[in-house]
């Protein structure tokens, strides 16, 4: 009968990057967003940014013009 021979030092670091693993799946399930959702955001971003400016009255004056006064 003879035991097995463990490195308590391989051990632990195993342990460390399983937890780490298990956290970053945490936070990738918390926060992250999938490709298709931030290209939909991207593009509705757009379309606003879009719609603002074809409803902009005048353009921005330039600094040294003085006739917006």
């Amino acid at each position: 009968m003879s035991a097995e021979i463990v490195n308590l030092r391989q051990v632990r670091k195993q342990k460390q990057r399983a937890e780490k693993e298990k956290r970053a799946e945490d936070n990738r399930r918390s926060f992250g967003r999938s490709k298709a959702e931030r290209d939909a955001a991207r593009q509705r971003r757009e379309e606003l940014e879009k719609q603002v400016d074809a409803h902009r009255l005048t353009s921005d004056p330039s600094p040294g013009d003085d006739n917006f006064s």
